[in-house]
């Protein structure tokens, strides 16, 4: 494929550039997830898609071409498996992700946690999830009879999506995000028997998201994360909605006002002092934040729908 008509398209700026179809846009995030575009193009493309933003028809684009090349993990019989990104990291705040999976695996729904971590000024969730004996499965196979023996399993993503790491990767070289940052979050190992939860981190990312799943169906819930991770934040209950194929509907409110800290709940981002606070909540010794109960209790019902 010769690249530089479509860096002609998408390379001329935020308002000069024109979006990709849905046909182009696979074809060309395939090939940059299969290792096939240059270096220099490669960049090219990155940081165009970056300046421009990506469009819905780009978006169910790149999406189809991670379909393609994402292996499934077998969902035991029941309600659907929600699907977990993990990305970031806790920078403040305590990481309640983990809280959120066990909470989910406690009533019966199997979740399956997928990320990778690479920044160095945040604590890793993957030691946060090995300190509560949660591990990385040595492939979809294995996450498989993991979610069939406990409910909870975890992926990462070079084991998951090898070519969707690499491009992740370059933020270190290039030291911004990319579109790639974008679709981590859309990875999803479960097709059809899935409930995603789509953390975003920017406002105009929410409208952006609303768009893309609406048009691409299944099941979500599409939120503001907390310090990017798929949590509901425990300051301050963010708007929860909710998708069933592609019809959206508010599952929770957001709150209003400010999001200050909370003098039950410390900021613990340290592996031990946060696992310890997630076995005090589990064990019904410290109490678990309302906003969560909330999430909690939005996907055990589209699970089980």
């Amino acid at each position: 494929m010769s690249y530089a008509p479509i860096i002609k398209e998408i390379g001329r700026g935020a308002k000069g550039a024109r979006p990709l179809d849905a046909a182009q846009a696979q074809d060309v995030f395939g090939d940059m997830l299969d290792g096939k575009v240059p270096d220099l193009e490669l960049g090219a493309i990155v940081m165009a898609l970056r300046i421009k933003s990506e469009s819905t028809e780009e978006l169910l684009g790149f999406k189809r071409a991670m379909d393609a090349r994402t292996p499934q993990v077998a969902v035991p019989a029941g309600p659907r498996c929600v699907v977990l990104p993990t990305y970031n990291g806790a920078r403040r705040q305590a990481n309640l992700m983990p809280l959120l999976a066990l909470l989910l695996a406690r009533e019966g729904v199997p979740v399956l946690i997928h990320g990778r971590h690479d920044f160095e000024s945040r604590t890793s969730p993957f030691e946060l999830l090995a300190a509560l004996g949660i591990h990385p499965a040595a492939d979809a196979q294995a996450a498989g009879a993991e979610l069939r023996a406990g409910r909870v399993a975890c992926l990462k993503l070079d084991t998951l999506l090898p070519g969707l790491d690499r491009l992740l990767a370059l933020r270190l070289r290039m030291g911004v995000r990319g579109s790639a940052h974008t679709m981590a979050k859309l990875v999803d190992p479960c097709r059809g028997h899935s409930v995603r939860v789509v953390a975003v981190t920017h406002p105009e990312y929410l409208e952006r998201m609303h768009g893309f799943l609406s048009a691409d169906g299944g099941r979500a819930m599409l939120l503001r994360g907390t310090e990017g991770e798929a949590f509901a934040n425990p300051r301050r209950r963010p708007e929860m909605k909710v998708f069933d194929d592609g019809a959206a509907r508010i599952a929770w409110a957001g709150e209003e006002g400010g999001a200050p800290p909370l003098a039950d709940l410390p900021d613990c981002p340290e592996v031990e002092a946060n696992a310890a606070l997630i076995r005090a909540m589990l064990d019904g010794r410290t109490p678990i934040p309302q906003p969560v109960r909330e999430q909690v209790e939005a996907l055990v019902a589209l699970a089980r729908a």
